[in-house]
């Protein structure tokens, strides 16, 4: 099991040895540093936790300050190991982008965009009413949410909330290119959230 954390730049294309164009995502990846390694007959499961980032000293409170032992990580994130996965990571391990290479298949996870509070029509796809006969504010409007037999409104009905700011997980992402000097890899395909958001890369 391969895993790294990085942070979200920008979309552009890259274009392969045949003159394909591949949409990619640059991903600033590593190096991570192995803080802790967690072991089912101690700790009762088995994980490597990992810092990434650095963060000034006032930010950091003194149980989280005590548990990077003197280093000042920005994000520690824990990688659940499957007892199938092999775990060779020992404490002050560095991580970087060596680890992968081009066409591993990967699992990426992140935050997506918050879009805040949203009506039916961008959040769940409704069309609204009917652009003729009088229609002046309901254009946009969800329409009846009772069903004219209940007295109350079902659960589970898709109305007006908060959207965005989710965890989104892809799978069978496929590494494209990677640059060791500059610590950058490319992802083919979109990748949540904005630029700067936290990246969790997983490979098995």
């Amino acid at each position: 099991m391969k895993f790294i954390l990085g942070t979200k730049e920008n979309m552009t294309e890259y274009f392969s040895e045949d003159g394909t164009v591949i949409p990619v995502t640059i991903i600033s990846a590593g190096p991570v540093t192995v803080t802790r390694v967690f072991e089912k007959a101690k700790d009762g499961y088995n994980a490597v936790q990992v810092g990434f980032g650095t963060q000034k000293a006032h930010r950091v409170n003194k149980p989280r300050l005590g548990q990077m032992k003197g280093v000042l990580y920005r994000t520690l994130k824990e990688f659940r190991l499957k007892p199938t996965d092999t775990n060779n990571a020992k404490e002050g391990d560095v991580i970087n982008v060596s680890a992968f290479a081009p066409g591993d298949k990967l699992q990426v996870s992140g935050v997506s965009k918050g879009k805040g509070f949203q009506g039916v029509v961008k959040r769940h796809g409704f069309h609204g009413g009917p652009r003729s006969h009088g229609q002046k504010h309901s254009e946009r409007e969800p329409g009846s949410i009772g069903g004219g037999l209940r007295t109350h409104v079902p659960k589970g009905m898709r109305m007006a909330g908060r959207m965005g700011s989710d965890r989104i997980t892809y799978k069978n992402l496929k590494v494209v290119y990677v640059d060791q000097d500059n610590n950058t890899m490319l992802i083919k395909g979109a990748i949540p959230g904005k630029r700067g958001t936290l990246i969790e890369i997983v490979s098995r």
